[in-house]
């Protein structure tokens, strides 16, 4: 039997014990032997809830069991969590989270610890919730070269941008019943603003690209700006918005971005709606595989930890060997990337033609239905920093997206 301990009991962390209790047969066939909870460690009481009987309040009790082999940490945040997976890892128990903003702040480090330890430091549920796609980049992609990995990787704001492209509604508006119905918290500034998203990246681009993507370093533009008006174009264009997470290997360069952009409908990121992520990764010897799934939820995460937990327990006294180095990985400024850009403007098209023109080149105009007093166009490819300086020169501009 191998006990476990789980740190924190929310959302998540109810999830993973309501999972090994609904499916306990065939979780520990495949682990090989029994997997037993023994604690649960919260703040809070549960009157009532069976977990009682194991619940504890001191971390301490759990640190000082040696027979706790396994920690689950589902707390979020990174403190404590960060403080209780050092110090559990340093006392040789593996470890197993789904806490995103611990494994892109200090991943490297603990990864370390881990390997010293010959124990494991495992974090599937960390991206995608009940996505596979930890384990295919740790393990089953190792004989290609990355090249790209772009996803939809957080749910919220595809949900917001699903409903603002079928109804024609205001950003405000389909938030607002995004926080009713429980998909967006009272403070939805991280899923937004794309900082969720840009930590998610940063954990994907380090295991694929091998060094260590610090998400400080990527440049975040969230879904906010984004209009009714730019979905009636976007429309107009047979094209979808979507807030993307990307990171690109062109050579010796390396970019990452989130950004919301115009998805043409060839591309298969182009059909996930709804709070459902997706991940496209492009490999110089398999070519383009896509991973698609609930990318948030209970039981969907919860699933994902537990397979971490069952993996933890086959390999005990085994490290699994993961691919990201502590040596910090140099991307290239998104300013030398080169794209095209859709462009709202008030007025006339043809009152403003040779403005655009000479500030853009030759562009393609777009119109949208219902739209009167503004025009949008696509202009030529050009770099980041070419199209930001022309932009700023340009007379009252309204927004701008890019396409993929």
């Amino acid at each position: 039997m191998v006990n476990i301990a789980v740190l924190g009991y929310g959302t998540v962390g109810s999830g993973v014990v309501e999972v090994i209790r609904t499916n306990p047969d065939s979780i520990n066939k495949k682990a090989g032997q029994e997997i037993n909870v023994k604690y649960v460690l919260d703040l809070r009481d549960f009157p009532g809830d069976p977990v009682e009987k194991i619940l504890v309040h001191d971390f301490d009790i759990i640190l000082n069991d040696p027979e706790v082999r396994i920690v689950v940490e589902v707390m979020g945040g990174v403190e404590p969590a960060y403080t209780f997976v050092k110090k559990s890892l340093l006392a040789g128990k593996s470890v197993c989270t789904s806490n995103k903003e611990l494994v892109a702040k200090h991943g490297p480090e603990l990864l370390e610890i881990a390997r010293d330890q010959n124990i494991n430091f495992l974090f599937e549920a960390s991206v995608g919730g009940g996505i596979p796609i930890i384990r295919p980049l740790n393990s089953s992609l190792t004989a290609d070269e990355i090249l790209e990995i772009t996803g939809i990787l957080n749910g919220t704001t595809n949900y917001i941008l699903s409903k603002m492209t079928s109804e024609g509604a205001e950003f405000d508006d389909v938030l607002k019943k995004a926080q009713e119905l429980g998909y967006a918290e009272r403070n939805p500034e991280a899923d937004v603003e794309g900082f969720d998203a840009c930590r998610k990246i940063a954990i994907l681009s380090s295991l694929a690209f091998g060094d260590h993507v610090d998400f400080e370093d990527i440049y975040t533009e969230g879904i906010t700006k984004i209009t009714a008006v730019d979905i009636a174009y976007a429309k107009q264009m047979r094209q979808a918005i979507k807030l993307l997470a990307s990171s690109k290997r062109e050579g010796e360069h390396y970019y990452a971005m989130v950004a919301p952009f115009l998805v043409p409908p060839t591309h298969p990121l182009y059909a996930v709606n709804d709070v459902f992520n997706a991940i496209f990764v492009k490999g110089n010897v398999l070519g383009d595989v896509m991973f698609y799934g609930s990318g948030a939820g209970k039981l969907p995460t919860a699933s994902a930890v537990v397979s971490d937990v069952v993996d933890a327990t086959k390999h005990l006294e085994r490290n699994i060997m993961s691919f990201w180095s502590s040596k910090k990985l140099e991307l290239t400024k998104v300013d030398e990337a080169t794209r095209r850009f859709f462009v709202r403007t008030k007025g006339y098209l043809e009152n403003k033609l040779s403005e655009v023109e000479d500030l853009f080149g030759e562009i393609t105009p777009v119109s949208a239905q219902g739209v009167d007093g503004e025009f949008g166009f696509i202009t030529p490819l050009m770099t980041e920093e070419a199209f930001h300086k022309q932009y700023q020169k340009l007379s009252d501009p309204l927004n701008r997206i890019r396409l993929l």
